[in-house]
């Protein structure tokens, strides 16, 4: 009886916490046009990249869906153009597209880039948005460790392959979903592929540190052409990204009301990369990190412009930029 009336009043505690929590701060562009713009958003057929695909459909973009699973994906765009509505839908200028992108396949990154460079003939933002968290150690259809693969390398190909009509497009920008895990990563340059060892928690936060320094390489390189980078971390999102996290069966009613009570929802989680996409406020700002839209600071091996610079030589060689 003790135990059950413990458990009832934390319940209803997490229950008053989550209804009398401030709501997130909506991006400041989340109101803005995005008329006659052109945005990829990688994974975005679930969690973030929907909820970013939605927003951004609302304000009028012309939305490229990459996704690996094109039937899930073509699901997802229905839905989206379901809840946005008769009345917006028919005001015009948004729309849909669904195209197959596999960033576990080099060779898939290549054919969506080949038909995105074919058949745009602009691109004003790409959201590197899809990842895969903590997962069992498996490879990609390359050979690269699963978590490194999909979240840097796979992105790293795509992201080149496009600066060339990013370029033309500009004032155009780049957005890099990274998370606040970066800070227990290391780039280990011995073992990149993780054959001598793996963690996948470790794993994880090492392609999130990736990400960052990457970025932030791209953003140095890129300047004075109007292409800007950024960074971002959504914060702690329910979404079906920790479907490799094992979760005692007993103790799943309390995470998932933990979970209820504390994490974003993904509409939430999704409005720095919304802020970052669209706001007129980070025009020509390049080269930062953010969270709940504001710029945050980076601990030092996330600015390291050494490591950054090699791990972008590493990288080219890697997915074939190079020889």
């Amino acid at each position: 009886a003790v135990a059950a009336a413990a458990v009832l009043g934390g319940g209803l505690l997490l229950a008053a916490w989550r209804w009398l929590r401030p709501a997130a701060r909506p991006g400041a562009g989340s109101g803005a046009s995005m008329r006659g713009k052109t945005v990829i958003i990688t994974g975005a057929n679930s969690g973030l990249g929907r909820a970013v695909a939605a927003e951004l459909l609302r304000m009028k973009a012309r939305v490229i869906m990459g996704c690996r699973d094109r039937a899930r994906a073509e699901r997802a765009a229905s839905e989206i153009r379901a809840e946005l509505g008769e009345r917006e839908a028919a005001e015009g200028g948004g729309e849909l597209v669904v195209r197959q992108l596999d960033l576990a396949s080099l060779s898939s990154v290549r054919d969506f880039c080949r038909q995105v460079l074919q058949e745009e003939p602009r691109l004003d933002v790409l959201i590197n948005n899809a990842g895969i968290f903590q997962c069992p150690y498996m490879k990609t259809e390359d050979g690269f460790e699963m978590q490194f693969g999909v979240n840097h390398l796979g992105h790293f190909l795509l992201t080149n392959l496009l600066l060339g009509l990013l370029k033309n497009s500009a004032p155009s920008r780049i957005v890099v979903v990274s998370s606040k895990l970066y800070k227990y990563g290391e780039i280990n340059f011995e073992d990149l592929n993780s054959e001598i060892s793996y963690n996948k928690s470790f794993c994880y936060s090492r392609s999130k540190l990736a990400n960052i320094l990457f970025a932030r390489e791209l953003a140095r390189r890129l300047e004075g052409t109007g292409v800007t980078v950024n960074s971002l971390h959504p914060g702690i999102v329910r979404t079906n990204l920790g479907r490799h996290v094992n979760i005692p069966l007993l103790a799943k009613p309390l995470f998932n009301l933990v979970s209820w009570a504390f994490f974003k929802t993904p509409l939430e989680g999704a409005q720095t990369s919304i802020y970052l996409a669209s706001s007129p406020e980070v025009e020509g700002v390049s080269g930062k990190y953010f969270g709940d839209c504001k710029e945050e600071e980076l601990l030092p091996k996330a600015m390291d412009d050494l490591v950054a610079r090699k791990l972008w030589d590493i990288s080219e060689v890697m997915v074939g930029l190079l020889k």
